[in-house]
């Protein structure tokens, strides 16, 4: 099976073990108990998966995770997690092959399953539309990302199987060629296989990767498009992505950097155009590069700007600035991923963009 080829053949090494010190567990610091997404230890998110990590005996070894500060760990608490999932992600694609046998009665195989690669939109479960409702339900497995949020995956049906493969900076649950083979080799059994993503797949989303990888490999894929973060978001704050006058263009930037430096990505004169709107996804890091460089290629200092943390939920928090001013008011307040940042004219269309934001330079919306 191309899965378990796969999770052998790693350059990473996921055996010997050196046997964990079982010890009482306690919430690691990471956790936003508050946050309405999967954080990448969170205590829900291995309830949610327990079915993965229970042992012989019933109990989750995950309580017991070594810890990784340890030097003389051989290994890291992804490659644990994937010894311990191995196992029951094999019993499972047997359990799967079986009821796809069975149903056709005289045990033919009737081909692949099909891949639905599905958005989820910003935050909000409202948002989720009703074609994503109606195959999320029907999933016999769901591989889902961080920013996919709680409330979403309240929404998926009982029989449904779920793993957790998502990715914060620093930390991959999964690397993608691994999500590649997980989505192959359930497909390859007939499952009904559902990739679930925050936003929309194909925005930033590596969707056209998997989408790409697996139509070589014979595999139908189903795209079901989300509201992406930056429609979602705009219409939360009441900002105009286009307005006739003011912005005759959007454009949808990322910022985050390959290599994890501070440097934005190569910023090009026309993505200063202050006629446009510029949003830009995973932008914390490299805000102060790219504000620099947009004003070094003429974009007004004074240019209307927001930052919007964890937008369309409840922990929504939103900073209104000038330009030149955005990365300090951020770095003052404290965001942290996700937040969105829109840059442009329309920013003042906003309602929540009061006079005393111009006069003071900036401000923040306090959470409701």
């Amino acid at each position: 099976m191309a899965l378990v080829s796969k999770l052998h053949s790693s350059s990473s090494p996921i055996t010997p073990f050196k046997t964990p010190q079982t010890h009482k567990p306690k919430p690691p610091n990471c956790i936003n108990f508050t946050s309405p997404f999967t954080e990448k230890h969170s205590i829900e998110r291995y309830q949610r998966d327990s079915w993965v990590f229970k042992n012989e005996s019933g109990q989750n070894p995950l309580l017991s995770i070594p810890n990784n500060n340890n030097k003389d760990s051989n290994f890291s608490t992804r490659d644990y997690e994937i010894a311990l999932q191995l196992p029951e992600l094999k019993n499972l694609l047997g359990v799967l092959r079986e009821k796809r046998e069975s149903g056709n009665g005289c045990g033919n195989y009737s081909g692949p399953g099909n891949v639905y690669l599905v958005g989820t939109g910003p935050g909000d479960p409202d948002l989720l539309t009703v074609k994503a409702l109606k195959v999320i339900q029907k999933a016999d497995l769901l591989l889902y990302d961080r920013l996919v949020s709680n409330d979403v995956l309240e929404l998926v049906g009982p029989n449904a199987r779920m793993l957790y493969v998502g990715k914060t900076a620093g930390y991959h649950s999964r690397t993608q060629e691994e999500i590649h083979e997980l989505l192959l080799s359930f497909a390859e059994v007939g499952a009904n296989v559902v990739r679930l993503k925050g936003g929309d797949p194909l925005v930033f989303g590596r969707g056209g990767e998997e989408m790409d990888f697996l139509q070589q490999k014979g595999i139908e894929v189903k795209v079901i498009p989300g509201i992406t973060a930056a429609s979602g978001i705009a219409a939360e704050l009441g900002i105009p992505l286009t307005h006739r006058g003011v912005a005759n263009s959007v454009r949808f930037l990322t910022r985050h950097s390959r290599k994890g430096g501070t440097d934005p990505l190569f910023v090009a004169e026309n993505e200063a155009d202050p006629d446009s709107t510029l949003v830009v996804y995973m932008g914390l890091s490299t805000l102060p590069a790219l504000v620099s460089k947009l004003i070094q290629h003429g974009l007004p200092p004074d240019t209307p700007a927001a930052a919007v943390e964890r937008g369309t939920t409840p922990q929504q928090r939103i900073v209104l600035a000038e330009l030149k001013d955005l990365a300090d008011k951020i770095t003052s307040e404290q965001l942290v991923s996700p937040t969105l940042i829109f840059i442009g004219k329309v920013v003042a269309l906003s309602p929540l963009w009061p006079q005393s934001c111009m006069d003071e330079s900036s401000c923040v919306i306090p959470l409701v």
